[in-house]
């Protein structure tokens, strides 16, 4: 899964701090200097960057640089707070809350201070399919987890208390879920038969504690998203991280507007796999030049030809500033 990154000034260190992070500051030492400010070197991308990263929950505060993937940030937070990397569901963006409009996607900016959620405490549930549409808007972790983004106000899951945004779904009548994607999930989901009772079995993330203050005062990350000039780190599954500027107000737009239909058609949300059939049409002339694009880029989700002319759609609009 691809991500971004914006730069941060460095705060002063406890000695605790300090301890947990001392492998990342002498691994930067070696490197000289305070690297946050300038770009990556071409052969390691990303290696001079640092963030600052606490444990959700609550934590002293790590540092975690040199990754290249969601995969290495994970495995980066594990060895910094010692716990193993598969603890963790998903990260949010300047907030230790549960809150999916700040999750960690595709971008980071440089001045983003990054909160790991990891497993709490996990339950069963039994399930009445009494409707077609449970109400479930499903998202992953770019690393095998996937987990619920949204519950639809007055859906058949909103009736159910237990079940809650940020949830990861372990299994489906005892089916194993760990390393399925998104889509691969919701569309089991929606395959099981009206009047059927299944069985959910859930991981919450370990709750936050309410004492814990918001670290940063700064606008929102969507604000930050698309200011101009700015740039980011993205990371990508396969090669080499990138720094590049964040989208235009433009892609922006698409952006969303094809991650609403990512939802409307596969009852997934995922807004980097959104980003990257945006770039994907970016310099195409048609809907076929946009579709063989797509095979070429994605062709695994195997997207239904009317999602495809939708998403078309969308871009066009985009660029003609009518969304």
């Amino acid at each position: 899964m691809p991500l971004r990154l914006r730069g941060k000034k460095k705060k002063g260190q406890s000695k605790e701090t300090r301890k947990l992070v001392e492998s990342e500051e002498a691994a930067a030492a070696r490197g000289g200097g305070d690297g946050a400010a300038a770009p990556p070197a071409p052969a390691q991308p990303g290696a001079r960057l640092l963030f600052h990263t606490q444990l959700a929950h609550g934590s002293p505060t790590g540092l975690v640089g040199g990754f290249a993937s969601v995969r290495e940030l994970y495995e980066q937070i594990g060895r910094a707070f010692r716990i193993p990397a598969a603890e963790i569901i998903f990260c949010t963006l300047n907030t230790h809350k549960i809150d999916m409009d700040n999750l960690l996607g595709g971008q980071i900016g440089l001045e983003d201070f990054i909160f790991a959620h990891i497993k709490g405490p996990k339950k069963e549930v039994d399930v009445l399919k009494s409707e077609d549409s449970l109400g479930l808007t499903i998202t992953d972790n770019g690393t095998g987890y996937a987990f619920i983004k949204r519950i639809k106000e007055d859906s058949l899951v909103d009736q159910i208390k237990t079940i809650c945004v940020g949830d990861h779904i372990e299994s489906i009548n005892g089916k194993n879920l760990v390393g399925c994607r998104h889509y691969e999930v919701a569309n089991l989901l929606k395959g099981l038969e009206k009047g059927q009772t299944f069985k959910l079995t859930l991981i919450e993330p370990m709750k936050a504690f309410e004492m814990i203050e918001p670290r940063l005062k700064s606008g929102t990350l969507s604000e930050a998203k698309i200011s101009k000039g700015r740039e980011t780190l993205r990371l990508r599954s396969k090669g080499p991280a990138i720094v590049e500027e964040v989208p235009s107000e433009i892609e922006e737009k698409a952006i969303k507007k094809v991650d609403d239909l990512l939802e409307t058609y596969m009852g997934i949300r995922d807004i980097e796999l959104a980003a990257t059939m945006v770039e994907a049409g970016r310099d195409k002339n048609n809907p076929d030049e946009f579709a063989v694009a797509l095979d070429e880029a994605l062709g695994d989700f195997a997207f239904p030809d009317e999602f495809v002319f939708d998403v078309w759609g969308a871009i066009g609009d985009a660029k003609q500033g009518r969304l």
